[in-house]
């Protein structure tokens, strides 16, 4: 009976109060997701006190964006294998080492490194916060309040990024963007080893190395090609190199899962509908709101001329607007059907974003900047949870870190594509 419990990943076992496992597993998201845009207001002070060039400060977001990406497969993959605890502590670990590194650089260098290296711990961390949360409560309405509450602060935390970046940067320094994580993840690891009880998945099963090994090179790949086409163009050999190396080596890493006798990733995954649905909706959310938060960054302060505060204030209402939306997802799941409540979602949020792409050099907070975040983000909200209870329910607890790790891929991949395509081509940020 033990061993099955542990086979099923059942953490709650210690009797650990459910609010603290909530707590520890929110602010492990909330770190991640804050610093996908907390670095967007303070890139204009990073370039002048680091003397950044406009590539280099796009790799500041992109180095980032770049690992997480690549790693978060294998991240989610050595969650169920190695004990969802022991991992969630190495990458909270390696994550916030990385930011007091980043914090204390001296040359662009030693920045961009240091963002590399937090993404890395990120895409460890971040597939097993969602794994912990669905093996510590049962099915059903419990559940899903979970996944909202995560939902809305992992949500939260990407808003929030501006408001955060602009206080930092304004009233300290940049450096206080990523040295303000240290404190933080020192408090959560001792938080987390306290209450978290390890579990594993899937009991007696090795690593695929080989697969890992391919399907980090062939995301990475393909996300650098992706970052590339932002400056060099979609048809540059510079941008075309990369975007068919990756193809080819995600292509080589299906034909090496389908032959393996313990993969990293079940293909038969890829026939449960909601888990593909899941996958292809996330990817085109976390285009639209990474972007978003980015070069709004940049749109209010170069080109409307706003204080990195007064940038940062200005996100605010995207901020509750989407954890409004995120926390009346599970209550209306009581009563409507899921589907209907991402598809009103989605609509919301693409209704904000055609509203959004008619902002210019001399638009207005209200009618560039406050309408169209709210209804985006409120339908950005709306859309998650669902979306996100449906895939994890549809797969056995031997897979739910994976899974979490091929959603957070899909958003982080369409973030990545989402930074070459702006919403508004009319501004020109410098």
């Amino acid at each position: 009976m033990g061993e099955r419990k542990r086979a099923g990943g059942d953490s709650r076992r210690s009797g650990a109060p459910a609010w603290a496992v909530l707590a520890a597993v929110c602010a492990g998201q909330f770190l991640v997701v804050l610093d996908v845009s907390v670095v967007n207001v303070a890139l204009p002070s990073m370039r002048s006190d680091l003397g950044l060039s406009q590539n280099g400060q796009q790799w500041v977001v992109n180095a980032y964006a770049l690992t997480f990406a690549g790693f978060l497969l294998l991240g989610g993959r050595a969650a169920d294998l190695f004990g969802r605890k022991r991992v969630f502590l190495t990458g909270l670990a390696v994550f916030t080492l990385a930011s007091l590194a980043g914090g204390l650089a001296q040359d662009p260098w030693m920045l961009i490194s240091a963002r590399t290296v937090q993404g890395l711990g990120s895409a460890v961390l971040a597939p097993t916060t969602l794994s912990i949360l669905t093996t510590s409560f049962p099915e059903g309405p419990a559940r899903t309040r979970a996944i909202g509450t995560w939902t809305a602060v992992g949500a939260g935390g990407g808003a929030a990024g501006g408001l955060v970046g602009g206080l930092l940067t304004d009233y300290l320094s940049w450096r206080w963007v990523l040295l303000v994580n240290v404190p933080i993840g020192a408090l959560v690891l001792v938080g987390a080893a306290l209450c978290l009880t390890e579990s594993r998945g899937v009991a007696g099963r090795r690593l695929d190395i080989p697969g890992a090994v391919l399907v980090t090179g062939g995301v990475a790949t393909l996300a650098y090609g992706i970052a590339q086409t932002e400056s060099h163009g979609w048809t540059s050999a510079v941008s075309l190199v990369p975007l068919a190396g990756g193809l080819v080596i995600l292509a080589a890493f299906t034909a090496v899962e389908a032959r393996v006798a313990q993969p990293l990733v079940s293909l038969r995954l890829f026939r449960v509908r909601s888990v593909s649905a899941a996958n292809t909706v996330l990817f085109a959310c976390g285009a639209a709101t990474f972007s978003t938060w980015y070069f709004l960054s940049l749109y209010m302060q170069n080109v409307l001329g706003y204080s990195p505060v007064r940038a940062g204030l200005s996100f605010l209402p995207h901020t509750v607007s989407i954890i409004v939306g995120s926390k009346m997802a599970p209550r209306l799941m009581s009563y409507v059907d899921p589907r209907l409540i991402g598809a009103v979602g989605g609509f919301a949020a693409a209704a904000g974003l055609l509203w959004q792409s008619t902002l210019s050099a001399h638009g207005t907070f209200l009618g560039t900047i406050l309408g169209p975040g709210i209804l985006t983000m409120f339908g950005a909200g709306l859309l998650m949870t669902p979306i996100s209870a449906a895939a994890i329910s549809g797969v056995g607890p031997g897979e739910q870190g994976l899974v979490s790790g091929l959603l957070n891929t899909s958003r982080q991949l369409g973030g990545a594509l989402g930074l070459t395509v702006p919403f508004f081509t009319k501004c020109v940020i410098t």
